[in-house]
């Protein structure tokens, strides 16, 4: 294996998101997000793919991100845990709704930047650095109701207000930013990633590809901001990553790999090279798209992006046909007969790590960072209180191992956050009992539980990682 060393500078650390994790979800003036209105059980799928049009709360349903687990009211125990693990960056995202409750209010909530601030402030106190997302899947549900989200032009202006608000009122205690989170979902969730649902008779492509231009041009044109704002300021894009793998050597099984390949990288071709992909025409041809810009445009998306940032979790498989697919995530995938899986069904592949991180720097030449990586397991706590994730340890070692195997094929790799730092509620299906943290939370998947918060075996491990900058993974 690799006898590759980490750069001294390298940012160990973990993710977590607001909506996930915060709760207080009306507290000190918060508005309603979409993920507020997303909930627990059978019906969760439904909202999340946009084929749900009744979008208010439901005195018969739970809804997990309301409380979560209280990182709102817990921020300083718990950065405080990731200080003792010797986090150097820590990532999590910025409700929308905190800052301007309805999207469209003319001065922002003075509340929520304090507590944003106080937060950044807190991670600074342990010289960790902040990475923020703007927007991790919660787009506020008034601009939903009165605009239908990101399928109409207005929400660029209102994403420009919110993020020239957050540049200026954290400027100097945020360096590292990413515009959109994940934001190749909103083609397989439309709703948790982009706050849109469909009326009976929309061509459902041309109201998500319609809703993706105003956010690749929002996304640039807040990346410009940025830079002007402070020159410091570094703007990532985020993908949900995982190559897709051709189910055999059929060539039309490596076509439609290919071609699904295309379909997630769409996003990132844009922000990171600034132009519509040539292979965009005709696939716009042949789903009926047809997408309306305004005049300029095509010279905004040119302010690119100084960095990819990606999840990986799994890699994924396509064959010619596409049946028999697994329903283990949003993105559709074949199983993979060479792969074992989670007990979520998502397969677990070490080097597709490494194969994914070749793919996007060959393309795309620019630094990368790995802001979300981890293995959701259900925990158990024994009698004496220990709580001995192996798999955990197991999988997050053999995904760091392909990591520096990368580095050392010349992938330039900024960072490392593993995702769920802390228990969270897991954005796919709303529980907590898919835990990925080094943290255990104290909350079940009906809502019940203390929230407190117990080191498991993965934090010591992780933290002998960090202190050895990645040379002891044992």
């Amino acid at each position: 294996m690799s006898k590759y060393s980490f750069p001294e500078e390298f940012l160990w650390g973990g993710a977590i998101a607001a909506n996930q994790a915060e709760g207080a979800y009306r507290e000190d003036g918060k508005g309603l997000s979409t993920v507020d209105v997303i909930p627990h059980g059978i019906n969760r799928m439904k909202v999340k793919l946009g084929l749900e049009e009744d979008l208010t709360l439901k005195d018969d349903e739970f809804y997990p991100s309301h409380e979560s687990i209280d990182f709102y009211h817990h921020y300083k125990e718990d950065i405080a845990l990731l200080a003792e693990m010797g986090f150097k960056v820590f990532r999590t995202s910025i409700a929308w709704t905190r800052i301007f409750p309805n999207g469209d209010d003319s001065t922002p909530n003075a509340a929520g930047i304090k507590f944003y601030k106080d937060l950044f402030l807190e991670c600074k106190k342990y010289n960790i650095e902040p990475l923020v997302t703007l927007c991790h899947f919660d787009v506020p549900m008034e601009l939903v109701n009165k605009y239908g989200s990101w399928k109409s032009r207005e929400m660029i202006g209102f994403f420009e207000k919110y993020a020239r608000c957050c540049f200026e009122e954290f400027d100097g205690l945020v360096k590292y930013w990413l515009t959109f989170n994940e934001i190749n979902i909103l083609i397989h969730s439309p709703f948790s990633g982009a706050g849109l649902y469909f009326k009976e008779g929309e061509n459902k492509d041309q109201v998500k590809y319609q809703a993706a231009h105003h956010m690749l041009v929002a996304s640039a044109l807040v990346t410009k901001i940025a830079h002007e704002q402070n020159p410091e300021n570094k703007v990532g894009c985020m993908l949900a990553g995982g190559d897709f793998y051709p189910y055999s050597c059929d060539p039309r099984d490596v076509w439609m790999a290919h071609a699904k390949d295309r379909e997630n990288l769409f996003f990132i071709d844009v922000q990171a090279r600034g132009k519509y992909p040539s292979y965009s025409k005709r696939v716009f041809a042949e789903k009926e798209v047809n997408i309306v810009m305004e005049e300029n445009d095509l010279d905004i998306l040119k302010n690119t992006v100084d960095f990819i940032s990606f999840s990986y979790y799994a890699s994924r498989c396509a064959s010619k046909d596409m049946e028999n697919q697994t329903e283990a995530n949003v993105v559709k995938s074949i199983k993979n007969p060479h792969l074992e899986v989670s007990e979520w069904g998502w397969a677990i592949d070490p080097l597709g790590l490494r194969i994914t991180m070749n793919t996007l720097y060959d393309r795309y030449e620019k630094p990368l960072f790995i802001v979300e990586n981890g293995l959701g397991a259900k925990d158990t706590i024994e009698e004496d209180g220990s709580i001995n994730d192996d798999y955990r340890i197991d999988y997050l070692r053999q995904h760091i191992m392909e990591m520096k195997e990368a580095m050392e094929d010349g992938v330039e790799l900024l960072g490392y956050t593993s995702w769920g730092c802390i228990d969270l509620v897991a954005a796919s299906t709303g529980e907590m009992s898919k835990r990925y943290g080094f943290i255990y939370v104290d909350k079940q998947d009906d809502g019940t539980g203390t929230l407190e918060r117990k080191r498991k075996k993965s934090f010591y491990w992780y933290k002998k990682v960090i202190e050895t900058n990645g040379e002891c993974l044992i």
